[in-house]
């Protein structure tokens, strides 16, 4: 969950690799029309657990393999699982969630959902898993996925959050944490002034986006109490 696995998982970020003479493991989960959590299961190790820190899918992908077998197992249909067992709860009625051709969520990416929902995501883990004073993540969950993950040579991620830890935003506490998409979608919980910001945009553009939401976040801080 703290992205230190230590599964052999290429990214093209890694030295000498070769745009255009290979693709990237990191991509091929999307592209590939594999069985993404065959694929990420079968890597084989390439560091001791937990020693060494990277954003790599197989992480999360892993993961998404167990939970499918969690779900089978006690009889409920994996596919909807997800609405009934948290979407339904929190309020939200239409959040899509793409699968590879075999039907596993991808989960690292293709997720698509209105800000509200994406606010009312990270609302639930601002009141650590509580909604309505029902308990839906399990006690200590924000704060284990808020803290920063020990194999990481900088305080940047946590358990599948990003944390800023290393003043990704400058304007905001190290105990703020945050979920990071492609094209520069975020969505930032700050504990300290209970606070959830959500930034959405196109991928075009989203350096100057997320500068200009740094920007703005110093605002915002500078304006609370």
């Amino acid at each position: 969950m703290r992205m230190s696995s230590g599964l052999q998982f290429t990214h093209a970020s890694q030295p000498r690799f070769e745009w255009g003479r290979e693709i990237a493991d990191h991509l091929y989960v999307y592209s590939g029309g594999i069985d993404v959590f065959h694929f990420s299961i079968t890597r084989p190790v390439e560091h001791p657990r937990n020693t060494v820190g990277r954003y790599r899918n197989v992480d999360p992908l892993t993961i998404g393999y167990l939970i499918r077998q969690k779900v089978e197992e006690l009889g409920e249909n994996y596919l909807s699982w997800p609405q009934t067992a948290l979407f339904d709860q929190v309020g939200i009625r239409k959040q899509v969630m793409e699968t590879d051709p075999y039907g596993n969520f991808l989960l690292t990416g293709h997720d698509y959902g209105t800000g509200r929902n994406w606010a009312r995501l990270g609302q639930l883990y601002l009141q650590d898993g509580f909604w309505n004073g029902e308990r839906l993540l399990p006690e200590g969950w924000a704060e284990f996925v808020s803290a920063p993950a020990p194999a990481w040579k900088n305080a940047q991620y946590g358990g599948l959050f990003w944390v800023n830890g290393d003043k990704r935003w400058t304007a905001l506490p190290t105990s703020a944490y945050y979920m990071s998409g492609a094209g520069g979608q975020n969505v930032i919980i700050v504990p300290t002034h209970d606070l959830v910001v959500v930034r959405q945009g196109h991928r075009v553009g989203q350096r100057i986006g997320i500068r200009g939401l740094d920007n703005a976040l110093g605002v915002l801080m500078d304006a609370l109490p």
